[in-house]
């Protein structure tokens, strides 16, 4: 007995402290208020002792593995575990056959959770399909990609989607504190947080990360007792700058970087880091989907044929896949990079959100309103509106926004050569309503 608990103690002690701090229970949970915080939505379900099928979306290190466990954990199920990275179709069969034949009458369907289900091909989701419809497996899948991309629609009708948020400042500090008071290891020194801008800053919302940085800080000093400061833990990634980034999170940097090259114009940088994602193996889709992400979100309409050309090299790129696609990759990134920028479409839509939550549903004007029978017809629908094609030039100046937003204006003009021809001409129809 004393061996066995001796060979527990050694191998906790061997795991990173990212996976010692694990937590087993809700209350331990850090993060994710709005899904499993008293009266929240997952935690009702939980509680209640019956989940149905979701598919958790958020960046790495918020803790989706480390929730689906807790709710087996909680729940008392069977819990089965695949990657996508290394499964294929015959490994979900097996676990849905396991799950099947193991599974007593009117208990609980058996746990699936599939880490990166992103990466799932089309024929690997299709075998999933009947056995989440029958609930002989509840699916608890986890993407850091928008599932609307890669999960296949029929699958995704048959699960929740939660959207799980980069962890606060508030929510990395109590993890702080609780690995250096609770942590089997760092708990037998003597460890003082005098500043934790760095470790906040590098972590980038990311536990996972936060965790490997502070055991990084603390394995690198040769005394018991550690003031952690902002100069210490830069010092120490600068010293080994790929030590903490144990599973894989670089790659969520590297794309960060290639996307922020993009939009400060600097196409030698971007084809840097676009290098850098080939030669570790990056999907070729999720490279060329971010490019058509960047057309729009960052050129937008300081050159509107920016977001065809990316699509078109998200096209071909699905065309000829790996080694040739590397060429339309580069020559997107490079167009652009060296493209004029702007983002007033994604600040207009942003606020126009923010207004929508704001003010409500507001009526629409009757003049703008539809008219198919008679009776609204009677009560004035459509009456007024004038149709600008019967206008010089097209236009006619008319209300299109809701009574009480007539005078808000959402989009604004960022003069690129490109849109300032859109200006002029919002000028030339309305006025100073558009002067900036």
């Amino acid at each position: 007995m004393c061996y066995i608990f001796f060979n527990f103690v050694a191998t906790k002690m061997s795991q990173p402290l990212a996976e010692r701090m694990r937590p087993h229970t809700l209350d331990e949970y850090v993060g994710q208020k709005h899904l499993v915080g008293e009266g929240a939505v997952l935690r009702k379900m939980i509680d209640a002792g019956h989940i149905s099928s979701f598919i958790l979306w958020g960046p790495p290190g918020v803790g989706k593995t480390t929730l689906a466990q807790i709710i087996a954990n909680k729940l008392q199920v069977p819990f089965y575990t695949l990657s996508a990275v290394s499964s294929g179709v015959k490994d979900v069969r097996d676990v849905i056959e396991k799950a099947k034949n193991g599974r007593f009458f009117n208990s609980p369907s058996p746990i699936l959770f599939i880490d990166e289900i992103h990466r799932f091909s089309k024929s690997q989701q299709d075998s999933l399909l009947g056995a989440v419809e029958r609930g002989i497996v509840t699916l608890i899948g986890a993407t850091t990609e928008n599932p609307s991309f890669e999960v296949i629609r029929p699958l995704l009708s048959r699960c929740q989607l939660y959207v799980l948020k980069p962890l606060g400042k508030e929510d990395l500090l109590e993890l702080l504190h609780r690995a250096i008071t609770q942590d089997v290891e760092l708990r037998k020194k003597h460890i003082t947080l005098n500043e934790t801008g760095a470790l906040l800053r590098y972590s980038g919302g990311d536990a996972r990360k936060l965790l490997n940085i502070l055991e990084l800080v603390v394995d690198s000093s040769n005394s018991n007792e550690i003031e952690i400061t902002d100069q210490l833990v830069v010092d120490r990634l600068q010293e080994n700058p790929l030590a903490y980034d144990k599973n894989g999170e670089m790659h969520y940097d590297i794309i960060s970087a290639f996307i922020k090259s993009i939009r400060g114009s600097d196409p030698d940088a971007a084809l840097y880091w676009m290098a850098r994602m080939i030669e570790g193996g990056e999907d070729p889709q999720f490279i060329a989907r971010r490019l058509v992400i960047s057309a729009a979100e960052d050129i937008g309409l300081a050159n509107p044929n920016a977001l065809l050309l990316a699509n078109a090299t998200f096209d071909a790129v699905m065309k000829i896949g790996w080694p040739e696609g590397r060429i339309p990759l580069a020559e997107c990134v490079v167009y652009l990079a060296t493209s004029p920028k702007s983002n007033s479409a994604y600040l207009g839509i942003a606020q126009a959100l923010d207004t929508v939550k704001k003010t409500g549903n507001q009526p629409v004007p009757l003049h703008l309103r539809n008219a198919p029978t008679a009776l609204m017809e009677e009560l004035g629908y459509h009456d007024g509106y004038k149709y600008s094609h019967d206008y010089p030039g097209h236009f006619v100046e008319q209300q299109y926004l809701p009574d009480q937003l007539k005078d808000v204006r959402i989009w604004h003009a960022q003069h690129s050569p490109s849109e300032e021809t859109l200006y002029k001409w919002m000028i030339q129809c309305w006025g100073d309503r558009f002067k900036e």
